[in-house]
């Protein structure tokens, strides 16, 4: 595993490092959480601002509309959009991150000209139409239809916890089109306009009171076949690459903000007098030392894909279960350095990244799936019964 970067990728991102600063002291600040048109308008504008630069879909392949940059690279660009306090991709997240990917990966020459630029522009979003009420973890077991009829599937049935729905133009939608089949087959990935007849989104109010995702009813919705990715019935195998990337890439900047938090909640400690706490200082060091090894595990990580043609591995899902147990270590102890008035103050940043913390060993697959797939496909031990 090399950890050293080369001359060329130090370039790169002195390059990226000077851009930052010429466009990011003139960004308009962040809209309210609840302001959805506005929080798309200032996401999206972004996306064209990276797009203008070169910048959009950094690691996409060139032929998709990306640069062809390295894992490295991309890792690097993740890295420093996080060090300078850039956007995140917010409402982008689902298109750039999971559905584009794939498309870009498994989908037709005329399906890939029709989704990756919209996608790299910022000009569509997306939303994930996987989990179910009774298929979350057990994603195999979703019981939502798609009846074949001419050159449309009739799709009928409910998804829960669709990123962004409430905003966005296509969704990423995993359907049944042969219940007859084994729960691994049979299943076909589409991609849905969220403007057909027969959608109904109703938004999810989380913990910490926003509304990220939805829940959405989908009665008897056409869906041009045409829209399918990959072929009928191999939708699980498509879904496999969509949660590779899921898993492989994107907490990256996660972990660098964490680790910016980190060293804030030292700082904090110090200047309240809990740095006086032994305990405490050893819980801070031990957080250090293993956002430190995450970190090398990312870059890692990012080897491996770098050798693979640029999938991630499964080596992502060692990286996923670690780090969402370690992000909810960091906050408790940032609610401890806090104390009970400030840990509870929801105009606290930290109170809030608290709670939502609480999600991550749910989102992405739970950490009980993520042991489940180390043991069988790293460790290579029986499946479980």
């Amino acid at each position: 595993m090399d950890l050293v970067y080369t001359e060329a990728e130090e370039e790169f991102r002195g390059r990226l490092r000077e851009w930052l600063a010429a466009v990011l002291p003139g960004l308009p600040p962040k809209p309210s959480p609840d302001d959805w048109p506005a929080r798309r308008a200032h996401d999206t504008s972004w996306q064209l601002m990276l797009y203008d630069a070169g910048y959009a879909g950094l690691h996409w392949p060139v032929d998709a509309g990306g640069r062809g940059a390295t894992p490295t690279q991309h890792l690097i660009f993740l890295e420093e959009t996080e060090k300078a306090g850039a956007p995140y991709v917010g409402a982008n997240f689902v298109g750039l991150l999971h559905a584009g990917p794939t498309i870009a990966a498994e989908g037709t020459a005329e399906q890939r000209a029709r989704w990756l630029p919209p996608v790299l522009r910022g000009d569509e979003i997306w939303c994930q139409g996987f989990s179910e009420p009774e298929a979350g973890s057990d994603l195999a077991a979703l019981r939502t239809r798609a009846v074949r009829d001419g050159d449309d599937y009739v799709v009928s049935g409910q998804k829960i916890w669709t990123s962004h729905a409430e905003v966005a133009d296509w969704c990423e939608l995993l359907v049944r089109t042969d219940p007859g089949a084994p729960k691994h087959r049979g299943i076909s990935w589409l991609a849905m306009p969220m403007d057909a007849p027969g959608i109904t989104v109703r938004p999810l109010r989380t913990l910490a009171g926003s509304t990220e995702f939805a829940e959405v009813f989908l009665d008897e919705v056409r869906v041009p076949v045409r829209n399918r990715v990959g072929a009928e019935n191999d939708g699980w195998r498509v879904t496999m690459v969509t949660l590779s990337f899921e898993r492989g890439t994107a907490f990256v900047g996660e972990v660098v903000a964490c680790r910016r938090t980190l060293a804030a909640v030292a700082a904090e400690a110090r200047r309240n007098g809990r740095w006086d706490d032994a305990v405490l200082r050893r819980r801070l060091g031990r957080l250090n030392a293993e956002f430190r090894a995450l970190w090398r595990l990312t870059q890692g990580n990012v080897g491996e894909s770098e050798r693979t043609g640029g999938v991630p591995g499964i080596g992502g899902s060692v990286f996923k279960l670690r780090y969402s147990g370690l992000r909810q270590e960091l906050y408790e102890a940032a609610a401890e350095v806090l104390g009970a008035g400030g840990a509870f103050d929801l105009d606290r940043e930290w109170a809030l990244d608290r709670l939502s913390s609480l999600s991550y060993t749910i989102a992405a697959g739970t950490s009980q799936i993520q042991r489940n797939i180390v043991a069988e496909r790293i460790l290579g031990l029986p499946k479980g019964r």
